[in-house]
């Protein structure tokens, strides 16, 4: 009963700045209106960074089993989820049960800030509560279901975000899921057809101001599903506040996953849809969320090597994107135990050693006029923020060393060099476009792909 009556309170308390947030109308200040959000210019950080590192990991990890939807498939009478759980546990196993076996006993969060460093990746999101409801902080909105209660008996997040500002320079953000599968407030509000609130006045908004008030997340990661309007879920309301006079006002940046029609049309950064690429321009800061293993975002038992990612096929989604104006967070998934296993580790290394050579590239650039090369499939292109310079990102080594690039024109002062050696590479006019001839590729020190420098583009 006490803590009914807190609840409440602490509801009417964040239902007062919500009122205050969408009445606001002073000078340099964002209105709970998508006009006024989204008018705010995007944190430079945020543009400059073009990498980052997702985790997927929770109570799911336990399972370990099919995907982060164990609990719905389960739940859903999924055949494979059902015989899963018929061989493995005892009848009348519970999935609450899990947590118990959701130790992180092996958990190191300086190991892991380290290794996204390692990485060359510039922030990283952490799943602080996905659609199962069970938060990795000692949530006061989620009681005995949090890893503080149950599991662990400890603040997953507060420990990443510690190791992480401790030990890096990257950001730290979280994701959260605006919705809980089997919530009974939810459930509620859903056969209601969501002309109730109760459970985003008791769980989800009270958990997001108590995320960004203790944690400072520089990214505000939501999801969850599009059946309810932002109305709904007060979005807009929160993101006033987030802007406005949230600790994090200046430098956060918030997805596009706020609602109903909001996805791929609102937010400082749009993901649209899963493994976003579109292959082409957008001009509105966009961002790739994808995945090493190529079935799941959390870690699987039975995964073979081939359902991960090759580091080619990584680095060609990566410069795809970056050209793209997008920005690529790829996602790891660590065990129920907290370690992250050594192919993800591989993976996400392989990545820092190219971008130690080709960064470049990558980091704070801008789109050029063309993406795609015009002769030459396989490449792409970013350029300087001044435009002094343009850069080729090529795939594939070029037959008999020589490249044809039909995109750039180049004049007599120019240069092309070769990014990770600073090697002159020369170069004459063609039909259409430039030929350039390669060193030998064992003079070459990346191993993957090659980032070239062209300076003095006319085209």
């Amino acid at each position: 009963m006490e803590r009914g009556r807190g609840l409440a309170a602490g509801a009417g308390t964040l239902l007062a700045l919500v009122c205050a947030c969408a009445l606001s109308g002073a000078s340099g200040r964002y209105s709970a209106a998508w006009t006024s959000l989204d008018s705010r210019p995007l944190p430079q950080w945020y543009a400059d960074a073009k990498f980052g590192v997702f985790v997927h990991w929770g109570v799911y990890s336990v399972p370990s089993f099919g995907n982060e939807w164990f609990w719905y498939h389960w739940k859903s009478n999924s055949s494979s989820f059902v015989d899963f759980m018929k061989r493995s546990y005892p009848p009348g196993f519970t999935y609450q049960d899990f947590a118990k076996e959701f130790k992180a006993e092996f958990y190191e969060p300086d190991q892991w800030a380290e290794l996204f460093q390692s990485s060359g990746a510039k922030y990283v999101v952490l799943t602080s509560k996905h659609h199962e409801g069970y938060t990795l902080w000692p949530s006061r909105y989620s009681f005995s279901w949090n890893s503080k209660d149950v599991g662990p008996n400890r603040d997953l997040v507060g420990e990443l975000a510690s190791s992480i500002r401790r030990l890096t320079d990257l950001k730290f953000g979280l994701y959260h899921s605006l919705f809980e599968w089997y919530n009974p407030l939810y459930l509620q509000d859903e056969a209601n057809q969501f002309k109730t609130q109760k459970f985003v006045d008791y769980k989800t908004l009270p958990e997001l101001y108590e995320l960004v008030e203790t944690y400072r997340p520089e990214v505000v990661w939501s999801d969850g599903p599009m059946n309810a309007s932002d109305s709904y879920w007060r979005s807009r309301s929160f993101l006033a506040w987030l802007y406005n006079d949230s600790p994090v006002k200046s430098s956060v940046v918030a997805n596009d996953r706020w609602g109903k029609g909001v996805k791929c049309k609102h937010g400082d950064f749009y993901t649209c849809r899963d493994h976003y690429n579109p292959g082409h321009l957008i001009r509105h800061k966009w961002e790739n969320c994808d995945t090493v293993d190529k079935n799941s975002w959390s870690f699987r038992r039975n995964a073979r090597l081939a359902d991960y990612h090759s580091v080619e096929e990584l680095l060609a989604r990566l410069v795809s994107t970056v050209s793209c104006n997008g920005n690529y967070l790829l996602n790891v998934a660590p065990t129920k135990e907290g370690v992250i296993p050594p192919v993800y580790e591989e993976r996400l290394r392989q990545l820092g050693a190219w971008l130690a050579l080709n960064g470049e590239a990558i980091y704070s650039t801008e789109a050029w006029s063309h993406q795609k090369d015009a002769a030459s499939p396989g490449v792409w292109y970013t350029k300087s923020k001044d435009g002094s310079s343009v850069f080729a990102l090529v795939l594939q080594w070029p037959k008999n060393n020589v490249l044809h690039l039909g995109s750039p024109r180049l004049s007599d002062e120019s240069n092309v060099t070769l990014l990770g050696n600073n090697m002159a590479l020369e170069w004459a006019p063609a039909s259409s476009g430039i030929k350039v001839t390669f060193c030998s590729r064992e003079d070459a020190k990346s191993d993957w792909a090659w980032a070239l420098k062209l300076t003095n583009v006319t085209h």
